[in-house]
């Protein structure tokens, strides 16, 4: 139960109200009183109408302003904040966003949960002219109310298949560039730590170790799936190097799909009385600047996140003009940027 008003301060209706009192949400209310949507039944619409009247519901005269014009403000949505990964993107996006006058608004979806009614309502209801949407995922309640809406938007990092409106990067090119590292070291038997099922740049980059390992006719290539986080990467490195401490690894090299991963794998490596690189070489996905301060320096596979979201805003942008959608993969390709965690099977530093 909410708080009481306080005394002498008249009661305004909200939208909500007006929602609850009809029996249906705040968007449907927002669009039959901004006479936006013609495809709600009549009877509704009349209800609602009948509804506000009798609260005294008035718009926000912000609101209304905001109804008619653009505001020049974007939102990106991101699965977490905890990944530096999205952070570098946000940061392409938001410079991006400011240089075409553009407000950059940043929410956090934590990776797949219900966006709630209130961010559906600052896209459907005007308060943002677009969407840039990173935590894409099959299920994701927003997807489908994207699919039947007006409101400009793009899928960035986490594609939807059909939708024609993708931004993404060469993920698939990320496992090559660190096989062959991997591969041109010595090693014969590399283990990769991917993302969890159904995320589609974690499967795209496990394809392509797979079908890259066959390539090379590597003698083992074992992939064990864990989040996105350090102790996905922990639980993945101990199933990949079997858990027994004093015991030859099965593999002499982990490449793992997000730099925490790698952290995690390292930890992992040490808790088994492992050296890193002489026992097990670690490469990462993602390079970004804690990259070059762990121990020992952990080599990485670099991807353009800042130039993603810089792509995506151009695409947005574009998109709120009146320009036609189309998937966009951005041309900068991956690069090794070798440093002390891997070194040929046996080598002392």
């Amino acid at each position: 139960m909410s708080d009481p008003p306080a005394l002498g301060q008249p009661v305004r209706a909200r939208l909500v109200d007006v929602a609850h009192a009809a029996g249906v949400s705040k968007a449907t209310v927002s669009k039959v009183l901004n006479g936006r949507d013609l495809s709600v039944r009549e009877e509704t619409r009349q209800r609602v109408h009948e509804v506000a009247q009798a609260l005294g519901y008035r718009p926000h005269a912000g609101a209304r302003a905001l109804a008619g014009s653009r505001t020049h403000a974007l939102a990106l949505l991101v699965p977490a904040l905890a990944n530096p990964t999205y952070v570098t993107i946000a940061r392409g996006a938001y410079q991006r966003a400011r240089e075409l006058g553009y407000l950059s608004l940043l929410a956090e979806d934590f990776d797949g949960q219900q966006a709630d009614d209130s961010f559906n309502d600052l896209v459907q209801d005007g308060r943002v002219d677009g969407l840039l949407m990173a935590s894409a995922r099959p299920g994701h309640p927003l997807v489908d109310t994207l699919r039947s809406s007006s409101v400009p938007h793009v899928f960035l990092n986490r594609p939807v298949e059909g939708s024609g409106r993708n931004v993404t990067m060469d993920v698939a090119r990320s496992s090559v560039t660190a096989l062959d590292h991997l591969h041109g070291l010595g090693h014969r038997a590399i283990g990769h730590i991917a993302g969890p099922a159904g995320i589609a740049p974690s499967d795209a980059r496990k394809d392509a170790f797979l079908r890259h390992a066959d390539e090379l006719g590597l003698q083992a290539a074992p992939v064990a799936s864990g989040d996105f986080t350090e102790e996905g990467g922990v639980c993945a490195a101990l199933e990949l190097l079997g858990g027994t401490p004093g015991a030859p690894p099965p593999v002499t090299a982990l490449y793992t799909s997000s730099l925490a991963q790698a952290i995690g794998a390292m930890g992992a490596i040490r808790s088994l009385g492992l050296r890193i690189p002489e026992d097990v070489s670690v490469i990462g996905n993602d390079d970004l600047p804690i990259a070059g301060h762990l121990w020992p320096p952990l080599t990485t596979v670099a991807m353009p996140l800042y130039e993603l979201g810089t792509a995506a805003v151009d695409a947005l942008v574009a998109a709120v003009q009146g320009a036609p959608t189309g998937d966009i993969v951005v041309p900068t390709e991956p690069r090794l940027v070798a440093r002390g965690s891997t070194s040929a099977p046996g080598a002392t530093p």
